[in-house]
C-alpha cells in the first residue's frame, strides 16, 4: 500500500484527484503502476487502476494478469471494478471506501457478482491496519477540503 500512496501523493501534488494504484506479481514485483491523470491527459479514463493495469499488461506483454494483486488507495468505481475483471486479476486490496462510486461493495459490487465470469479475491479496508485506511482517506478529504476552500 505503501507504493499505492506514494503514487496518490504524486497525484496531489499534480491537482488530481489522490489516488494511487500499483500491480503486483505472484511473487510481489511491482509489474504496473499509476495515479490519476484525467486532468493532465484529458482522458476520463485516466484512473489510477487503469494505469497501472495497462502498465502491468505492457510489462507482461499480455492482457491477462491472472495470480496478480491490485493494490488501490480508493475503491474502484464500476469502471475499474470491470477492467480488474476482464484483466482477470486475482485479488484487489484497497484502502478506503467510496460511498459515493465505490464498486467493490459501498454503492455497488461488481466484482464479487457471480454471473461474471471472474471474480478477484477482495481484501477490503476493515482487515488493514487503521493506519493505513486512515492515511488512505485522509489524502482524499484534504484534497478536497482544501478545493472548497478555494
Amino acid at each position: 500500500m505503501c507504493l499505492a500512496l506514494d503514487e496518490a501523493h504524486t497525484a496531489g501534488q499534480e491537482a488530481e484527484v489522490p489516488v494511487g494504484a500499483v500491480v503486483l506479481a505472484p511473487d510481489g514485483a511491482v509489474l504496473g503502476r499509476g495515479h490519476n491523470a484525467r486532468e493532465a491527459t484529458g482522458d476520463p479514463t485516466a484512473h489510477a487502476e487503469i494505469l497501472a493495469l495497462r502498465a502491468a499488461a505492457g510489462y507482461r506483454g499480455r492482457w491477462r494478469l491472472d495470480g496478480c494483486t491490485l493494490v488501490v488507495t480508493l475503491e474502484p468505481c464500476t469502471m475499474c471494478a470491470g477492467a480488474l475483471v476482464q484483466a482477470r486479476v486475482g485479488s484487489l486490496l484497497y484502502g478506503a471506501r467510496d460511498a459515493k462510486a465505490g464498486a467493490v461493495g459501498s454503492l455497488w459490487d461488481v466484482v464479487r457478482d457471480r454471473r461474471l465470469n471472474h471474480c478477484p479475491e477482495v481484501v477490503p479496508p476493515d482487515l488493514l491496519a487503521p493506519e493505513t485506511v486512515d492515511r488512505c482517506a485522509t489524502l482524499l478529504t484534504e484534497f478536497f477540503s482544501a478545493r472548497r476552500l478555494r
